[in-house]
């Protein structure tokens, strides 16, 4: 068996919100009417960081979905030509980094976000990972999206059911797994793999981190980073800091090697 790597989007992956570049792009399209993005844009805004309560797990479930309520599936996928490439050009080099040197090392990685699949998977592709899991919203018999889940959603305790779900089905172990993000509404999914690091982490995720020697990465908005350890962590946070100061090389001679679970 072998891990696999799952990384945060908003502010993790990316710079910025995916989920408010969906919403202006959706609006340009006139997918949605300019109300409704008004709500939804101070709605993605006051969901920035904060953990993951059931009341604010169904906040944003119910934010996601509304967003695509009565949209067709066809109009939602075909705003990829316009929303990829912007997402693309706000991957952090940081962060890709870590993506080459996990599949250097063997590990599949993926994309774990709430926003749609249709978006995710996409992205995923289009950065070389090997997948993107995301939230699936159900579509009736007019390909138009209803507003109801078709699976798990995947924000909170909701991403560690979608990943347990792949690890089952490709035979990763948790264990040998990595997590990356910068926010405490992930810590469930931060705590159900071996090798949790947070990035550019909220207040309250960087006191969880400090509290539990957790690796600590800071990715900078150039093409610089910063890497420091806390505590206890000298092998886990040598995965995440070889990314920035041995380079990719170091990956071919085996840099993830050291950070095996002991």
């Amino acid at each position: 068996m072998s891990g696999a790597a799952f990384f945060d989007l908003d502010r993790t992956l990316i710079s910025g919100s995916s989920a408010f570049a969906f919403a202006v792009a959706a609006w340009r399209k006139d997918l949605v009417p300019t109300r409704a993005f008004a709500r939804d844009i101070a709605g993605a805004m006051a969901f920035r960081h904060h953990g993951a309560t059931d009341d604010q797990v169904e906040r944003v479930r119910a934010r996601v979905l509304g967003a695509v309520a009565g949209v067709r599936q066809a109009d939602l996928v075909a705003l990829n030509g316009e929303l990829i490439p912007k997402l693309l050009s706000r991957v952090r080099p940081e962060a890709t980094r870590l993506v080459e040197m996990h599949r250097r090392a063997g590990r599949d990685t993926y994309i774990v976000s709430a926003s749609p699949v249709e978006l995710v998977e996409p992205l995923a592709a289009a950065i070389g990972m090997t997948g993107g899991i995301g939230t699936v919203s159900a579509v009736d018999a007019d390909g138009v999206y209803t507003g109801e889940l078709a699976g798990p959603f995947v924000y909170g305790p909701g991403k560690v059911v979608a990943i347990r779900e792949i690890a089952d089905w490709e035979g990763y172990d948790m264990a040998l797994s990595y997590a990356y993000s910068d926010s405490a509404s992930d810590l469930p999914m931060l705590e159900a793999v071996g090798h949790p690091v947070a990035v550019n982490p909220d207040g309250t995720l960087i006191r969880e981190a400090h509290d539990r020697g957790w690796p600590i990465v800071i990715f900078s908005r150039r093409t610089r980073a910063v890497a420091r350890r806390t505590t206890a962590v000298v092998a886990a946070a040598g995965v995440a800091g070889a990314a920035f100061f041995g380079g990719l090389a170091l990956g071919k001679r085996g840099a993830f090697a050291a950070a095996a679970p002991r």
